[in-house]
Parts: structure tokens; sequence; C-alpha cells
């Protein structure tokens, strides 16, 4: 595990504790989530730029039919 440390305006940090917010928890899990949303967004760059390389050299009925078997192998 790494550490990170973030400052807060008093203020934020008076609330957090007034509702009982486990800060490390929270922040970790916020965390997690823009990852994958990060991650997401590379992908759908990389898709893109594959499609403009491949362009219309796939069949795109060949494709739904492989992303079908995909979801039902699963």
């Amino acid at each position: 595990m790494s550490v990170i440390t973030i400052r807060v305006a008093r203020e934020i940090k008076e609330k957090l504790e007034k509702y009982n917010v486990n800060v490390s928890e929270t922040v970790r899990k916020l965390l997690e989530k823009y990852l994958v949303e990060l991650e997401l967004r590379d992908l759908g760059e990389r898709l893109d730029r594959l499609k403009e390389r491949v362009g219309s050299r796939i069949d795109p009925k060949l494709v739904a039919k492989l992303v079908r078997e995909d979801r039902e192998a699963h």
C-alpha cells in the first residue's frame, strides 16, 4: 500500500467528522471509481483509433455475432 496525504479546509474536515465519514475509505472508493472511468475512457479512445485503422474491413454482423457469443459464454 501507498500513503497519500491531502490538505482540506478545516471546515470540510469538521463537517466530515460531524457526519462520522471514514475519509480514508471514502477517498479510496472514489479514487478506485475514478480510475475505472479513466481506464474506460482510455479503452474507448484506443478502440476509436483501431476502428479508424481497420475501417470497413470488418463485417458488422460478424462483430455482433462474436459479441453475442462472448456474452453468452459468461
